[in-house]
């Protein structure tokens, strides 16, 4: 049923998976003796961010937050309120920020400073996609699984008003559904 909506699959169930376990091996290597706090930023990373974590051998802990900066549209609003903040102060600690997608940067640019300002030891950014077509703020992305046209993407968490996120692949979504074009 969701299906008839998308024009074509980006990356597939098994292309996705891939990737993840390639992503989970460098944090693997480069958090060799630490135990990093991974940080979903809900609601789009939760498929990506439950993958990943099944991946990681290390030990790690895990912790959420919810920003907004979209509404119901297409595009930012450019406005970035925290809806659910931490459970658990991240002062000291290894943290890694793991998003769905890197579009505008306007968002991940405003709560890596909010979260910089916490004191941990370290904050990197793990993205799902980039698309750096739409940056207007710059952000440095450590962990990156793919990089994505501009086209609206749905999938795998990522969801247009609240639909597709449980799609298994990653697709694009055809313009007449969201009044694009």
């Amino acid at each position: 049923m969701l299906e008839q909506d998308i024009d074509r699959v980006l990356f597939t169930e098994e292309q996705l998976q891939a990737r993840v376990a390639e992503i989970a091996a460098q944090i693997d290597r480069d958090y060799a003796g630490k135990q990093p706090l991974l940080v979903s930023v809900l609601r789009g990373s939760f498929v990506f961010m439950a993958d990943l974590v099944r991946r990681i051998t290390l030990p790690c802990t895990v912790d959420f937050m919810a920003v907004s900066s979209y509404g119901s549209g297409t595009t930012s609003s450019g406005q970035v309120k925290i809806v659910k903040d931490l459970s658990e102060q991240i002062e000291g600690k290894d943290v890694i920020v793991v998003e769905d997608i890197l579009d505008s940067g306007n968002t991940l640019s405003y709560l890596l400073k909010l979260l910089e300002a916490r004191h941990p030891a370290s904050i990197r950014l793990c993205t799902l996609l980039d698309k750096p077509e739409r940056r207007t703020k710059p952000v440095a992305v450590q962990y990156s699984g793919f990089t994505i046209p501009d086209e609206f993407v749905v999938g795998y968490g990522l969801d247009y008003d609240e639909k597709y996120r449980n799609l298994p692949y990653i697709g694009i979504l055809k313009p007449r559904v969201y009044g694009g074009e």
